[in-house]
């Protein structure tokens, strides 16, 4: 199948980010959310980055206008009646999802390929709600979209062969590198990623160092570009949450069990950069943080 029309439902940081790829590679995409307004804000969060790319010299005015031409807004999920793919990217709960996905079955057409851009919930259990499991799949996209290479492709227990092969093949057109992945909680990258944020946060509640001493170590002795708990606020602490206990849960492993520190912290609203306040305080000024 020739992609060529895709719908994104949920216009956020996530949502636009996948809008935005897909439009530079060529594609036609519904940018889909509830209102109106939430669509302007994923508009102009797409045109702020592609500004961005044309002050670097990275494209210009007239390939900036045409990405942006390509980008249609949606507030009604019947516009995915012709879309060859959808990509959800909605708020991370099972029923939510469940019942996006089985409204879309009873739009789309036969061919569409229903992708979801989960970071944790298992692709097998959203598939099973629909009478067409085998063209869902997983196709997990890394924050910030528009410059993380990666894509994890997930297959469901029931996903086609040719389901996945379309999904890799649109994935590489995005100019991404999709990874196989099976359907496992928190897939590959979160399995690993979260334990070692909330290991970390660990570090704080057991007093064994400081915030700052904590993200320096891991970016001055593994060499990652953000420390742990830097990286904690810019994802969301109730993100990282909710896949704690989605892997403590699916796996059964006491080594999984969320942090009581990061529990104490979103129970304050203390969600990181989103909130203005997590293991860093972003109402001031960064050096004094």
């Amino acid at each position: 199948m020739n992609v060529r029309k895709m719908m994104v439902i949920g216009a956020g940081q996530m949502g636009s980010g996948i809008a935005q790829v897909a439009a530079e590679s060529g594609l036609t995409v519904l940018l889909n959310d509830m209102n109106d307004e939430l669509i302007q804000e994923g508009f102009s969060r797409i045109q702020h980055h592609l500004e961005k790319r044309v002050k670097n010299n990275k494209i210009n005015e007239e390939e900036m206008a045409l990405v942006l031409s390509r980008i249609v807004p949606s507030n009604d999920l019947r516009d995915a009646h012709d879309v060859d793919v959808v990509v959800e990217a909605v708020v991370e709960k099972m029923e939510v999802k469940k019942s996006v996905f089985q409204t879309l079955e009873r739009i789309c057409p036969s061919h569409t390929i229903l992708a979801s851009n989960t970071s944790s919930l298992p692709i097998t259990e959203i598939a099973a709600c629909t009478q067409c499991p085998e063209r869902v799949i997983g196709m997990h996209f890394m924050n910030p979209v528009h410059a993380m290479k990666l894509v994890e492709v997930i297959r469901g227990l029931a996903t086609s062969e040719e389901t996945f092969k379309v999904v890799k093949s649109l994935a590489q057109t995005m100019g991404k590198v999709a990874v196989e992945v099976q359907d496992f909680p928190g897939f590959i990258a979160n399995r690993i990623l979260i334990p070692m944020i909330n290991e970390a946060i660990f570090c704080i509640h057991e007093g064994v160092g400081t915030i700052e001493s904590v993200d320096q170590v891991l970016k001055l002795g593994m060499n990652h570009p953000m420390g742990p708990l830097e990286l904690a606020d810019f994802i969301g602490l109730d993100t990282c949450l909710y896949i704690m206990e989605t892997l403590h849960e699916g796996l059964g492993d006491s080594k999984y069990r969320p942090c009581p520190l990061l529990r104490k912290y979103v129970m304050a609203g203390w969600l990181g950069k989103k909130s203005g306040r997590g293991f860093y305080d972003y109402s001031i000024d960064k050096s004094k943080r």
